[in-house]
C-alpha cells in the first residue's frame, strides 16, 4: 500500500528551494556532499532556462527524487542540439517504486517539446548500478571516444609541455614538424610559443571567427553561451585563448566541475578546442593545453576529460600525442522517439 501511495508523486520543475532535499538525497547515494555542484546547476537553469531540463518528484513526504539535464549545442564537435543527461537520484525509502521512470519520462517529454531528438550521458564501466539503469532506460553505447589525462599538479610532461622544433625554413610558414625530433630547451616550454591568456567577453568575435573557419558554421549562439558560463561562474573559469602578434589564433573552452554523470572527484572537461587554420601545426594547441594543465594543477583538479567524434581522427591523434588515453568512462546515447 505504501508503495502505491509513494508512487503517486507529482512531477514539477526543480526549484532553488529544493536544493537541500536534492543534496541530501545525493549524499545518501554517493556518500559525500556535492552541494556546490547542485547549487551551480540550479543557478545555471535560472539564468538560461531554455538550456536546462530539471525536474523533481514530490510526494507526501516532500521531494522523493530529481533529474537534471542540459542542452548540448556544439560541445565535442556536435552540429545538432542534444540533451546531456547529468544526474538522477531517488530518496532511499522511495526507490523501487517507479519514480526514476517517471522522472525520465518527464525528461523525454521536455525533449520532444523542444525538438531534441537524442539524449547522451556517461558512466564509469564499473558502476554496475548505473549501467543497469541505463540499460533499462534504453540507452546504447555511443561511438564517441572518451579520453582523459591526469593533471598531476600541472607537473612538466615532455610530450605536452616541450615544443617540438625543426630547423628554421623547413616546412610552410616554419610549421612544426610533429614527426621530427623534439628539442631539449626546458626554458622555452610549449606554453611559451604563444601568448596564452584567460578568455574574456571581448574575445567572442575572434573565437567565432576561428570556429567558423574550422567547422564552416556560425556557432555564435553556442560559443556565446559557453563564454557566458565561464564568466558568470568564476569556479569554472578555466577557458583560454592563444595569441600571436596580439591576434587570437586559438582557444580552448573548458570547465571545471564536480558532479556531472555521478563524478565525485574534481575534473575538468574540454568542450571545444580550436586553432586558426592559418596557424595549424605551429604549436598553438599544445601551448593552450600546456597552460591549461598548469592552471588546473593550481586549482587541484585531478583529471582532464573530453569526447571526440569518431570521424575526428586528427584531433584524437593530437590528444593522444600530448598524453591523453582512453577513459574508464563510457559514452551512451538514446534516441527520443
Amino acid at each position: 500500500m505504501q508503495a502505491a501511495i509513494e508512487s503517486r508523486v507529482s512531477i514539477r520543475p526543480l526549484g532553488s528551494a529544493d536544493l537541500d532535499a536534492v543534496v541530501a538525497i545525493d549524499h545518501s547515494i554517493e556518500g559525500r556532499s556535492r552541494r556546490t555542484y547542485f547549487e551551480r546547476r540550479l543557478n545555471a537553469a535560472l539564468r538560461e532556462p531554455a538550456l536546462h531540463a530539471q525536474f523533481a518528484a514530490v510526494g507526501e513526504q516532500g521531494v522523493a527524487g530529481y533529474i537534471l539535464a542540459r542542452v548540448l549545442e556544439g560541445e565535442f564537435g556536435r552540429n545538432e542540439s542534444e540533451l546531456r543527461f547529468e544526474a538522477v537520484g531517488v530518496r532511499g525509502d522511495s526507490q523501487g517504486k517507479g519514480i526514476g521512470k517517471q522522472l525520465f519520462g518527464a525528461l523525454e517529454d521536455w525533449s520532444r517539446r523542444h525538438g531534441v531528438r537524442e539524449m547522451r550521458t556517461q558512466a564509469a564501466w564499473n558502476n554496475h548500478r548505473m549501467m543497469a539503469w541505463l540499460d533499462t532506460a534504453g540507452f546504447r553505447l555511443a561511438p564517441n571516444h572518451v579520453v582523459d589525462c591526469p593533471v598531476r599538479g600541472g607537473e612538466y610532461v615532455e610530450e605536452r609541455d616541450e615544443p617540438v622544433t625543426m630547423p628554421v625554413g623547413e616546412g610552410p610558414a616554419q610549421e612544426v614538424n610533429f614527426g621530427g625530433q623534439s628539442g631539449n630547451d626546458f626554458e622555452r616550454l610549449a606554453r611559451d610559443t604563444a601568448d596564452v591568456r584567460p578568455m574574456t567577453a571581448a574575445d567572442l568575435s575572434d573565437i567565432v571567427r576561428i570556429d567558423r573557419a574550422i567547422t564552416g558554421q556560425d556557432r555564435r549562439s553556442y560559443i556565446g553561451h559557453k563564454l557566458n558560463e565561464t564568466l558568470v561562474d568564476s569556479a569554472i573559469r578555466v577557458s583560454l585563448t592563444a595569441r600571436r602578434d596580439d591576434v587570437i589564433v586559438g582557444f580552448v573552452m573548458a570547465r571545471a566541475d564536480l558532479g556531472d554523470y555521478g563524478r565525485t572527484e574534481p575534473v575538468a572537461v574540454i568542450d571545444t578546442i580550436g586553432v586558426d587554420p592559418a596557424y595549424a601545426h605551429q604549436g598553438v594547441g599544445r601551448a593552450l593545453l600546456s597552460q591549461l594543465f598548469l592552471n588546473l594543477g593550481a586549482l587541484r583538479i585531478e583529471r582532464v576529460e573530453t569526447q571526440v567524434a569518431p570521424r575526428d581522427l586528427g584531433l584524437l591523434g593530437f590528444l593522444y600525442d600530448v598524453g591523453f588515453a582512453p577513459s574508464q568512462r563510457l559514452p551512451f546515447a538514446r534516441e527520443i522517439a
